[in-house]
Parts: C-alpha cells; sequence; structure tokens
C-alpha cells in the first residue's frame, strides 16, 4: 500500500462523521504527508460535518464539490 501511496501526485481525504475513527484512512493520509504529497479534506457532507482527523490538522478541509476538485488537482504540482 505505502508504495501506491507514493506513487500518488496528490490524495484527497474524504471526511465523513466517523473518518478520524479509522484507522486505515488515517494511516494513508500519514502516508501521503510523511512522503510530502499534496493533501487536502474533503467533507462529505457539509451539513453534518465529521471532526477533522489529527493527521489533517494543518490541512485545509473543503466542501467536496466537483469545482472543488478541479481546483486542487489543476494546483498539484
Amino acid at each position: 500500500m505505502w508504495s501506491k501511496i507514493k506513487g500518488c501526485d496528490g490524495v484527497i481525504a474524504l471526511i465523513s462523521k466517523r473518518t478520524h475513527l479509522a484507522s486505515g484512512a488515517r494511516w494513508e493520509m500519514k502516508c501521503a504527508l510523511e512522503e510530502k504529497i499534496p493533501t487536502i479534506g474533503m467533507q462529505i457532507k457539509w451539513n453534518d460535518k465529521g471532526a477533522k482527523p489529527k493527521e489533517l490538522k494543518k490541512k485545509k478541509v473543503i466542501r467536496w464539490t466537483w469545482s472543488n476538485i478541479e481546483l486542487f488537482i489543476n494546483n498539484i504540482k
């Protein structure tokens, strides 16, 4: 799994009400950040937000929309 994450140009972490409890998702975020892969959090439900995982405490968390996904992808260097 680590090698697949290392091969990514960017990571979009989808945040639900229980993501902060999901050890697998949090591990993937941690790996991406350690590899300095551009990472952003996206709230799946803006009106029913989940807690921000501690791995993303210094990262932006935005609303999940197609235009926000496009902006993130287009800004990956």
